[in-house]
């Protein structure tokens, strides 16, 4: 695991990459595809972008701040970045995402993040995972002791 604090440029750069991210969605009326209100996905893709750069700067990798880009590619480098709010929150992986794709957690809150552990997305679709909170689409939801917490085998990767 690896604590990260971003300073106020990073937490700035973020934001306005959120920000973008949400007002395209928006301006192209696109909804969200997993259930989030429009209140929501602002702080959505804001987290979002705060925790792709906290893991890339974990992993020493250069965070390319990229928007409309969400089907093509990693979040950082080809690795999917799940970002989650609250230190009880697991990884999910969600049944249509790639099986070959290496999915991170990222837990916190600007400007302080951890990055908790790292799975494939074959190994997290495991039936006993499988299910759904707050009326949303059904996800996998790995519990931390199932996550690989060495992020140094990712890097280079």
């Amino acid at each position: 695991m690896a604590k990260i604090l971003l300073s106020l440029m990073e937490v700035r750069l973020a934001t306005d990459v959120g920000v973008v991210r949400h007002v395209e969605a928006l301006r192209r009326a696109r909804p969200d595809a997993y259930g989030r209100s429009d209140e929501d996905g602002w702080t959505a893709h804001i987290e979002g972008a705060c925790g792709e750069l906290a893991c890339a700067k974990a992993l020493g990798i250069y965070w390319l701040p990229t928007v409309n880009t969400f089907k093509t590619g990693g979040d950082v480098a080809s690795f999917q970045v799940r970002t989650r709010s609250r230190d009880d929150y697991q990884l999910y992986v969600r049944p249509d995402d790639s099986d070959d794709a290496i999915f991170i957690l990222v837990r916190g809150i600007a400007p302080r993040y951890e990055v908790v552990g790292w799975m494939r997305g074959r190994d997290a679709k495991r039936p006993e995972w499988f299910k759904t909170f707050d009326r949303r689409p059904k996800a996998y939801f790995v519990p931390d002791a199932f996550l690989h917490h060495d992020l140094d085998r990712l890097k280079g990767a």
